[in-house]
């Protein structure tokens, strides 16, 4: 059924706005200043040997803050961010991630998907989410007593989990983005309602000293932008 048939050529009534504020850059600054970003950006990496160093005070809350500013369908905010600090419950969450991590490097992967990961050096063991002094656990949230339903759940918090990796890695902290699966555990272990379901669980830290990362590349511009 087509709803908008009958209906008026007019645009919807407006709701309440504001003045926007928009970020003034001069034209002849853009070029240089994306440029700056990306550099900083490109020396990010996965990191999975991480210090104990403790946080600065207030970096995970305006991280948080930073991530909360991303666009999402129909404004609806459909993210909750757990961080994790305390030593015993980060146990917990090690010790029932790997459980999963043991099912899934034993059983479930293929060996195509095994192949993979290989050049990366990762198993099932997970030292890092306890080593790690925060891990932020992301929770897509979805229709419950308390909340309305999302709209586009899942890009909306990959969006905003890519504004939280830039934010972290700005203020020169290491993070990783773990997603085991399945994730029903991480509801009992951060005590969330069912209508938050897992999507990452991001430990955030210092490297520790000597950390190594794979020798990657990255593919170039002209493997990833098309222009029409």
């Amino acid at each position: 059924m087509d709803r908008t048939a009958g209906l008026a050529d007019e645009p919807p009534a407006a709701c309440p706005t504001v003045p926007h504020r928009p970020l003034r850059v001069p034209a002849e600054e853009a070029e240089s200043r994306a440029r700056a970003f990306h550099d900083v950006m490109a020396r990010r990496r996965t990191v999975r040997d991480f210090s104990d160093r403790p946080l600065p005070e207030g970096v995970l809350e305006w991280a948080v803050r930073t991530a909360a500013t991303a666009p999402s369908g129909a404004n609806v905010q459909p993210w909750r961010f757990v961080v994790l600090t305390d030593p015993e419950r980060k146990a917990r969450l090690r010790a029932a991630a790997e459980a999963e991590e043991r099912e899934f490097y034993g059983r479930r992967a293929s060996d195509e998907w095994l192949d993979a990961l290989a050049p990366l050096g990762t198993d099932w063991r997970k030292p890092f989410l306890e080593t790690a002094p925060a891990v932020i656990v992301v929770f897509e949230v979805h229709k419950g007593p308390g909340s309305p339903r999302p709209y586009y759940a899942k890009e909306s918090v990959g969006i905003a989990v890519g504004l939280l990796l830039a934010c972290l890695h700005q203020a020169g902290l290491a993070t990783l983005t773990h997603t085991p699966s399945p994730m029903r555990f991480l509801n009992e272990v951060c005590d969330r309602p069912p209508e938050e379901r897992a999507a990452y669980v991001i430990p955030v830290g210092y490297p520790a000293d000597g950390a190594q990362v794979p020798d990657i590349r990255r593919k170039d511009l002209e493997q990833v932008m098309v222009r029409l």
